[in-house]
């Protein structure tokens, strides 16, 4: 098995794609590994597929690698997988309808399954099964032959009659036959010439099945009963089931995942022995006589009940983050619908995921509750890290904002208080978000006060309160409030206006102001309302719009005078045009050298310069790990230079170049150094630079070749001299100054032509 760990690093780094490479080391991902969907062994390994990742266990020794779009795979949302042991080859299937091929040599994206014309239904991968270097492709028009040698589609069965397609469910090889279950029972065929003709096929038992595998003979199931292949005949085992998830043949016994416990069986149907899980199951598998379940919650079980998964999340569902106490993070796990904070239908009801700086808490407040939550954001409070607040947003019994606690001792949370916002019987005041002040005063920003208001709700420590103040606006809808220089800053999702909100420091809200941004003041006129907001470095608020961004400069002063927002205009092909114009701006983060992080809802997220009017970079998920186009919040680790992406599909992470950016220097690192032309043609990257920092490079004689101003905390140098052309080979002088000189860096910096 050595051989095989050693074949998964060099997966990481070697992958074909029809477009461009999405991973490299900068990348993380922050997925949830609970659900196991699938399962392999391996001569002691299991290889267990997930939601949003493959993941490897050695039983003998407790390893644990992954594999996910952070680092060789091109999506998410799989939906079946196989591995062939003998040829170390695996396929994965996605929702969307396309294959990762993983060999020992690298990863191939196969963009798309064959349709037929006329097939409108879902593209979906319902299951895959390999059978030597062939795949049985399973879809909701019947079955694909995939070559795995080839990497290419052959034949296909579309199980079509009378203009309607039928969905294999799955389907399976064995002595050149194929075996399919669908909901109009199971079909056989053999891979001749007739193949791809429906009408050949033959129907074997009449039934509606869903699971089917083979190896040394056949097996299949319905909810609640399971066939084999028993000389040339199927013969139904005496066993009844209560919600048979999946069926295994493997080896000299078939295995049967119910519901919540596990059967196996000799190969004449013969009861081996069964195992209670304690907890609902998707697969399971035999290896040297112990059972091994992949569960839907707690990653690969064996029947001692002991879980084995990498860490994570409980769910992939993300919402929002929040960074405390450097390493800690709180994520909340609910959702906009339709483009507002609607309450949702989530059969998961997940709450938040709290991450203590080792490793990932979800409390067991959530598991089983009956309330439905929507927990639309969660905060720590300063004062005393260890309780956290977080907001239900919903229309049902069990809304309002609810206080936890950490308890360090069996790392889990005691439920403390859930506070209803107000008056009794006002069902409809919706918490959406929280803001800390700098006096450590906690305000939650309130929708539907009184059935058609925002409100602001002001915490009391010492009544243990929330004093509620409702804002007269033709807006019933807000979103997450941001504190900055004295004032509250809050989008309004539901009118074209945008709330600031004056406390003049304290909880007493009788001498409160409010400042309303209209449509007057310069927001888009096509806009439905307002998304997100930045404050950036210099003072300017970043406003983000159904229909566009707006800046407000020097804001905290212009705010209380008829500000006018500005659009930010660019050039393109010498054409004057808005930055963003039409598009909806779902969050906006400013790094600590003032450039801006901005998610374009379904265009994935831009990295712009200070001023917004270049591109730095723009990540997508067809170019970058990011699971969707629509990243609904970013955060940066100011100290670090980590940004985390969060999507309703999970959280990837991003090592940015600009870290903790001061008037002096931090640690200067370059790289790649040295940087040598065959292997590395991009520019070198300065990081660890002060705020502003001058740059002069020269060669080993003292002669200047570049000369630069940096104003973001690091710098890309393109190896070029002052006349334009790439620099000779030999060590290269980086000299660095400060603004004003009180601080000194050097470098170096060695070229290989």
């Amino acid at each position: 098995m050595k051989k095989l760990l050693i074949s998964l690093g060099v997966l990481a780094s070697l992958h074909f794609v029809h477009a461009q490479t999405i991973t490299s080391k900068k990348w993380q991902d922050i997925f949830s590994y609970n659900n196991v969907l699938a399962m392999k062994e391996d001569n002691g390994k299991i290889v267990a597929a997930t939601e949003n990742g493959i993941f490897y266990y050695t039983i003998s020794t407790g390893e644990i690698t992954k594999l996910s779009k952070a680092n060789g795979l091109h999506e998410v949302k799989i939906s079946a997988f196989d591995y062939n042991p003998q040829t170390k080859i695996g396929l994965i299937g996605y929702q969307n309808g396309s294959l990762d091929v993983i060999t020992p040599a690298g990863i191939t994206y196969v963009v798309d399954i064959p349709i037929a014309t006329g097939y409108n239904g879902s593209k979906k991968i319902n299951h895959i099964s390999i059978t030597g270097d062939k795949a049985i492709v399973s879809v909701g028009y019947g079955v694909s032959i995939f070559d795995l040698k080839k990497k290419e589609f052959g034949d296909s069965a579309l199980f079509v009659s009378g203009g309607v397609y039928q969905a294999s469910n799955e389907a399976t090889i064995l002595n050149n036959k194929v075996y399919a279950v669908t909901n109009n029972g199971l079909k056989t065929h053999d891979l001749n010439t007739t193949f791809p003709v429906f009408s050949t096929w033959a129907t074997e038992v009449n039934g509606s099945f869903t699971d089917v595998d083979s190896e040394s003979t056949v097996a299949f199931s319905s909810s609640t009963s399971v066939q084999l292949l028993i000389n040339n005949t199927f013969t139904t085992l005496p066993q009844t089931f209560t919600n048979v998830q999946d069926v295994v043949v493997n080896g000299d016994n078939i295995v049967v995942a119910d519901i919540n416990s596990v059967y196996s069986y000799s190969l004449t149907g013969g009861l081996i022995g069964n195992v209670s899980i304690g907890e609902e199951c998707n697969t399971a598998t035999r290896i040297n006589s112990k059972i091994f379940t992949g569960t839907k919650l707690s990653g690969i079980k064996n029947e001692e009940r002991n879980t084995f998964k990498p860490d994570g999340p409980y769910f992939n569902d993300s919402y929002k983050v929040r960074i405390f106490n450097e390493n800690q993070l709180l994520v909340s796990s609910g959702a906009r619908v339709g483009g507002f904070n609607e309450s949702i239908d989530n059969p998961k009801n997940p709450g938040f995921y709290y991450f203590n700086g080792m490793e990932w808490v979800y409390p067991s407040y959530f598991k089983g509750s009956s309330t439905k939550f929507n927990v639309l954001d969660a905060i720590a409070d300063p004062a005393n890290p260890n309780d956290i607040f977080f907001t239900n947003y919903s229309n049902s019994p069990g809304q309002g904002i609810y206080k936890m606690k950490y308890n360090t001792t069996n790392k889990d949370f005691d439920f403390t208080k859930l506070y209803t916002v107000g008056a009794d019987g006002i069902l409809d005041r919706r918490p959406v978000g929280f803001a800390y002040d700098d006096q450590n005063n906690l305000v939650a920003d309130l929708a539907y006060s009184e059935g058609k208001y925002p409100g602001m709700a002001f915490y009391d420590r010492g009544t243990d309160n929330f004093l509620v103040r409702m804002v007269t606006l033709t807006s019933s809808g807000m979103q997450q409030p941001l504190f900055n220089q004295g004032l509250f800053w809050i989008p309004l999702p539901r009118s074209n206006e945008f709330l600031v909100y004056d406390h003049k420091q304290t909880i007493n809200t009788s001498d409160d102001t409010e400042y309303i941004i209209h449509q007057s003041n310069g927001l888009p006129s096509n806009s439905e309302g307002t998304l997100s907001v930045a404050i950036d470095k210099s003072g300017d608020a970043w406003i983000g719009t159904f229909t566009g961004l707006r800046i407000l400069p020097n804001a905290a002063t212009e705010i209380k005078s008829n500000p006018q927002l500005e659009p930010i205009v660019i050039e393109q092909g010498g054409i004057a045009e808005e930055l963003f114009k039409d598009s909806q701006i779902l969050q906006i983060e400013v790094d600590a050298g003032n450039q801006k992080w901005v998610s374009v809802d379904g265009g994935g997220v831009y990295y712009l310069s200070a001023s917004g009017e270049q591109t730095l970079k723009h990540f997508t998920k067809e170019n970058s790990p990011l699971p969707t186009n629509s990243v609904t919040d970013i955060k940066v680790d100011k100290k670090t230079g980590r940004v985390y992406f969060v999507t309703y599909d999970g959280i990837v992470t991003y090592q940015g170049d600009v870290g903790d950016v001061t008037s002096g220097f931090g640690n200067v690192l370059v790289y790649p150094n040295p940087v040598v032309y065959s292997n590395f043609k991009g520019k070198v990257t300065i990081k660890g630079l002060a705020e502003k920092t001058n740059i002069r490079i020269t060669d080993a004689a003292g002669n200047l070749v570049h000369s630069a101003v940096a104003r973001s905390g690091y710098y890309e140098w393109d190896l070029n001299n002052q006349r334009g052309t790439r620099v000779a080979s030999g060590i290269y002088f980086v000299l660095m100054t400060n603004e004003d000189g009180s601080d000194k860096a050097t470098a170096k910096i060695a070229v290989v032509n």
